[in-house]
């Protein structure tokens, strides 16, 4: 093997055009999978360090949510072969941990390297002009070719098309997951989701898998709500033209068993929270901006009623479990990705597909290579 050079957009101050710029990538180390990346998604994740509103080390490169086939792999790696088509889960998980062996990679004990990929805290990238380490946003899917731990690359069924499976890699999983692993609904459930971006549309994909009734999705975009009914909601409601709460308890009375916050707004989290019922749970999916705080009424939103609120990391799920399961639903027609694409983008224009993301509107940009 040898180390490669690229051409990759790099963040080097928050929001301004990111240059490209010439990148080393080294082999991969034994334990470790060097990627022909396909694809990757344009994750609100990654809109938060380019804008600046989450404080991010740099220079980096961006990028987590892709589909690729490995190039060569490291000396111990048993799993996978080059030629192998992956899906890069961002987790970034030891896979040795007492909540790795229970399956709950999310929990993982070992250190969250979303500043270099290795768990040696060293990076696999490097500028060829300054020769000095660039960053990696997780496993900084915006370049041609990414080092990720083995336990990071899921193996897929080849004739998954990679542009599709990219999505899975991050915001199909976290939003999927808020519903069926984080919330556990069941047929009948009633569910609301409130934000319907690229997370938000796969809670109601999630829902309408499991049978929820009714799936209520709200959103301040009428083009964010028109996706969410073709993807599964039964009911939208714009904020922007009438009281959240007083909508959802016209349709469910007593209100829903599953809010899901999948926008990074604490006023959505609390819309969340004043629209349960009695035992009902809010999913925090949305990553508000740092130092965001949220004030409740212990005993009005928590104990009266027995609700409850929790975080979800990735949709709770088992990337090596769960992302051949939702491949076999896009299979079956039961899971549509082909609808959330909207835009697709090469890998010089990533700064413009951020300026994009920013303004809103429904469904994933892709950049593909």
């Amino acid at each position: 093997m040898a180390s490669l050079v690229m051409e990759v957009p790099v963040l080097v101050a928050a929001n301004t055009p990111m240059p490209m710029k010439k990148v080393e990538v080294a082999d991969p180390a034994p334990h470790e999978v060097r990627v022909t990346m396909a694809a990757s998604g344009v994750c609100h994740s990654c809109l938060h360090a380019y804008d600046g509103s989450h404080e991010t080390p740099m220079p980096m490169i961006l990028g987590d949510e892709g589909a690729g086939v490995v190039e060569s792999v490291g000396s111990a790696v048993t799993t996978l072969v080059p030629g192998d088509h992956v899906i890069i889960s961002w987790l970034l998980n030891c896979g040795t941990c007492a909540q790795c062996l229970r399956g709950k990679p999310a929990y993982c004990y070992g250190p969250s390297p979303f500043g270099a990929i290795g768990f040696d805290n060293t990076g696999r990238f490097t500028d060829v002009e300054t020769g000095k380490p660039v960053l990696h946003y997780g496993p900084a899917t915006y370049a041609p070719y990414v080092v990720v731990p083995a336990t990071s690359a899921i193996k897929i069924r080849k004739d998954m098309p990679l542009e599709k499976a990219a999505l899975i890699g991050c915001s199909v999983t976290t939003g999927f997951g808020a519903v069926t692993n984080a919330a556990a609904a069941r047929p009948g459930d009633s569910v609301a989701v409130v934000g319907c971006g690229g997370v938000g549309l796969n809670s109601i994909q999630g829902a309408r898998v499991v049978g929820a009734h009714p799936i209520i999705a709200i959103d301040t975009s009428d083009a964010a709500l028109e996706m969410a009914v073709k993807l599964g909601a039964t009911h939208t409601i714009n904020p922007k033209k009438v009281d959240v709460e007083k909508e959802v308890f016209k349709i469910v009375p007593h209100g829903v068993d599953h809010a899901i916050g999948a926008v990074g707004s604490v006023a959505a989290f609390m819309n969340g929270l004043n629209i349960l019922g009695p035992g009902g749970t809010l999913i925090i999916l949305g990553a508000p901006g740092n130092g965001d705080k949220m004030t409740i009424d212990p005993i009005f939103n928590i104990l009266r009623g027995e609700r409850g609120m929790r975080g979800s990391k990735y949709g709770s799920a088992n990337p090596a479990t769960e992302f051949p399961m939702l491949i076999e639903l896009y299979m079956a027609g039961k899971l549509d990705l082909d609808s959330l694409l909207t835009a697709n983008y090469s890998l010089d224009e990533a700064t413009k597909a951020f300026e994009v993301l920013a303004k809103g509107g429904a469904g994933r940009g892709l950049i593909t290579f």
